[in-house]
């Protein structure tokens, strides 16, 4: 005795809305970072600063975008976003 397909097609229907919403947020994930996959295995000084990430987003406008031109944007030699670190004894 077979199983009728009509019990198969919610899982059916289940599993293809999960892989569908799946790939629309990664879709969705390349386009925030202006067209490159998601970063993965940051390392320490990009998960504690921040500061590398945060300067290329200042120069072109995405966290993942690098630029090739000498002389930086106007104003971006007064916005100064390093920070001075706290002392611990």
């Amino acid at each position: 005795m077979g199983i009728p397909f009509e019990s198969l097609l919610p899982y059916a229907i289940m599993t293809g809305m999960f892989a569908i919403s799946a790939a629309g947020l990664g879709t969705l994930r390349e386009m925030q970072n202006g067209g490159k996959r998601a970063r993965r295995g940051i390392d320490r000084w990009d998960q504690v600063c921040w500061q590398m990430m945060e300067r290329d987003r200042r120069l072109t406008g995405f966290m993942r975008g690098q630029t090739d031109r000498p002389i930086a944007p106007p104003g971006f030699e007064l916005n100064n976003p390093w920070r001075v670190e706290t002392r611990f004894f």
